[in-house]
């Protein structure tokens, strides 16, 4: 397994614990304002972090600057905020299902702007991969349907997922000649910048209300920036500066089936042989990535 392929795997862990965490704290905290704050506390502890390991100062030509703060304002500022209200409406269990889509779109983008391309056993990993996270995802009869809240949420957690796909490999190609840390911190100005435009174009404060802080838990909120956000943003990023954008994306899916443990082990949701069988494809489809 290469350094790019394992990074990009333990990214979706730390997505998939953030994504329990966000659900819990989506309950006392608007989605902007979630993002903001956990933004805003990630930024604190990417300062210290640049002091010890972020290297010398980015090469950046005014052109690449851009496309950096612009590809952290929409894939932070936007996609993030679509993303946390999708997971209100929707739940941590069908958000894990609708990464599914995030492959795709990423292995389509690399394919029209970055030239890349992937082996036939490759393309049986992606297969297997996609089968595995739509099995675990599949609705079950009993579950009560709110179809017009659900089809907003579908919405909104797919036009996320296309944003975020469109923002790493707007980057791409910078990411892999310049220091790492630096172009996470790059990006995240860009992200807060952009939620700060647009807290101020709602002409809304971006502090949490009265009400938000006294239901507020700083420790869940604290750890869920530090994992769901600093490790997995650098952890992914570390993924895509060294494995290819179709491949890290690929591997980036088994974020739907360590929801599906963590949502079992932490929320006490049932682990079904459905959910098992969706397990069993995913990591099969790993299987063949690393192999390749």
């Amino acid at each position: 397994m290469g350094l790019g392929e394992a990074l990009a795997i333990l990214s979706a862990l730390a997505w998939s614990a953030g994504v329990i965490i966000y659900k819990r704290l989506g309950e006392t905290l608007a989605p902007t304002r979630l993002n903001l704050m956990k933004n805003l506390l990630v930024l604190g502890l990417l300062l210290p972090t640049l002091a010890l390991v972020g290297g010398p100062l980015p090469q950046l030509s005014a052109a690449e600057l851009a496309i950096t703060l612009f590809s952290g304002l929409l894939g932070i500022a936007v996609a993030d905020s679509l993303y946390l209200t999708a997971l209100n409406r929707l739940g941590a269990a069908r958000m894990g299902v609708l990464g599914n889509f995030y492959s795709p779109f990423v292995i389509l983008l690399s394919f029209l702007l970055l030239g890349e391309r992937l082996g036939p056993v490759q393309l049986l990993g992606f297969v297997l991969v996609s089968s595995g996270v739509l099995v675990v995802g599949m609705p079950s009869v009993q579950e009560p349907a709110e179809r017009r809240a659900q089809r907003l949420g579908m919405v909104l957690g797919v036009g996320s997922i296309a944003l975020m796909a469109v923002a790493i490999v707007l980057v791409k190609r910078i990411l892999e000649t310049q220091p790492l840390i630096w172009m996470v911190a790059l990006r995240l100005i860009g992200g807060i910048g952009g939620l700060l435009i647009l807290f101020a174009w709602r002409r809304e404060s971006p502090l949490p209300g009265r009400a938000e802080r006294a239901r507020m838990r700083w420790p869940i909120v604290l750890l869920g920036a530090f994992v769901g956000q600093y490790l997995s943003m650098v952890l992914w990023l570390g993924g895509y500066k060294y494995a290819p954008a179709s491949v890290a994306a690929i591997l980036n899916e088994t974020t739907s089936i360590f929801i599906v443990v963590l949502a079992a082990l932490f929320l006490h949701e049932p682990l079904n042989r459905r959910k098992l069988l969706g397990v069993a494809l995913t990591l099969s489809g790993v299987a063949c990535m690393l192999l390749a």
